[in-house]
């Protein structure tokens, strides 16, 4: 797995230490930026990660809160970000649905939580069967609205 990683200036420090820890773990990581803590606007933070997205790419994405990248990235057609704050929770947004973008608040959440986050998320495996219904019926939205 690959991971597109990304934030808005309150997310640059943790999205260094993810960084660290994902390449340390042999995982390739693209650091879509910022690099520096400049405000910036997430969501042209979230549409690079988003962009990058595809059946080898998965991303994260952090702000804040994790709230505004959240809805940024489920902007996009394909993306299924979720906004986790335990452990439990980045497990349920694989297995149950599938999220191919983590989202995170560095305000919200310590360096430590979230690494455990994203290797909980990343070791998790999609459950199919009729977690997939579900998902076809929220690409079905996606695509006509009904």
């Amino acid at each position: 797995m690959n991971i597109a990683i990304g934030s808005d200036h309150a997310g640059v420090e943790l999205k260094k230490e993810l960084v660290a820890h994902l390449q340390r773990q042999n995982i390739e990581v693209m650091d879509v930026g910022p690099f520096d803590n400049t405000s910036v606007d997430y969501p042209d933070f979230a549409k690079l990660v988003a962009d990058k997205i595809n059946a080898n790419t998965n991303g994260i994405l952090i702000c804040g809160s994790g709230i505004g990248v959240s809805i940024a990235a489920n902007k996009i057609h394909g993306v299924r970000a979720a906004l986790v704050t335990n452990k439990e929770m980045a497990e349920m947004a694989k297995r149950h649905n599938n999220a191919n973008v983590l989202c995170l608040g560095a305000r919200m959440t310590n360096p430590k939580l979230a690494i455990e986050m994203v290797d909980t998320w990343i070791n998790a495996k999609f459950e199919g069967d009729r977690h997939q219904r579900r998902l076809d019926k929220i690409t079905n939205l996606e695509t006509s609205g009904k």
